[in-house]
């Protein structure tokens, strides 16, 4: 049984959430940088526009969701299913440089976790899945080897992905430092919300209407100046 409050838990959420975890985010914008460059996000507050609905209806809400199919499929130790969210994870990035994103920091984060980390769990993935691990299936699986709770650990994994895009805006955007934290402030309501209905939501009612966000990743591409990867 998972125990959502034990030190050791909170010690490696806190870890494996945190910037300075070796997955390169820092290198991803998730399409945000083309949307500074159209106007699109010119301020903390459009800011908060765009990322409200790329967490709570496009790819925060599938993502969470896919955490969540992975995390109880690997408790349960069922191979297929867990193979089965692996394979829907990585066929519902909308671009080539999404796929990148999340497949990139997916494998970091299994090869760190293997490295350091280490629990029988973590082979599970291995075995049901042969190709390259989605970000959230990664996490999803190493939080349940380790008997994290899903809900804590859900919790944790929305903001490291809710932080990260913040971050990416501060510095294209720019904004202050503290801008960046009033966003993330402001977001901590959808985030929860974002939260509880993936833990409702089964895999074959994934879907998502944040489709500027996807063309933005699709345009970034051929953006001619780019700081970012996606």
């Amino acid at each position: 049984m998972a125990e959502p409050f034990r030190p050791a838990a909170l010690y490696r959420l806190l870890a494996w959430m945190s910037p300075s975890y070796p997955v390169g985010a820092f290198s991803y914008s998730h399409g945000l940088e083309w949307a500074v460059e159209t106007g699109d996000i010119t301020s903390a507050a459009t800011l908060v526009d765009w990322l409200d609905l790329v967490i709570g209806a496009g790819s925060g809400l599938a993502d969470a969701t896919f955490f969540v199919h992975a995390h109880r499929a690997t408790l349960a130790g069922d191979r297929q299913a867990l193979a089965e969210v692996a394979e829907l994870a990585l066929a519902f990035q909308p671009s080539r440089e999404r796929r990148l994103e999340t497949t990139a920091q997916g494998n970091a984060f299994m090869l760190a976790a293997e490295a350091a980390w280490p629990a029988d769990g973590l082979a599970l993935i291995r075995a049901a899945w042969g190709d390259a691990v989605a970000y959230p299936v990664a996490a999803g699986c190493a939080t349940a080897a380790h008997g994290i709770d899903e809900t804590v650990a859900l919790h944790a994994f929305l903001h490291a992905v809710t932080a990260n895009l913040v971050s990416a805006a501060v510095r294209l955007v720019p904004l202050g430092q503290t801008d960046g934290q009033r966003v993330l402030a402001a977001l901590e309501p959808l985030v929860e919300a974002t939260a509880g209905l993936a833990a409702q939501t089964a895999l074959d009612d994934i879907g998502g209407h944040a489709l500027r966000s996807d063309i933005a990743s699709m345009r970034h591409e051929t953006q001619y100046t780019r700081l970012f990867r996606s």
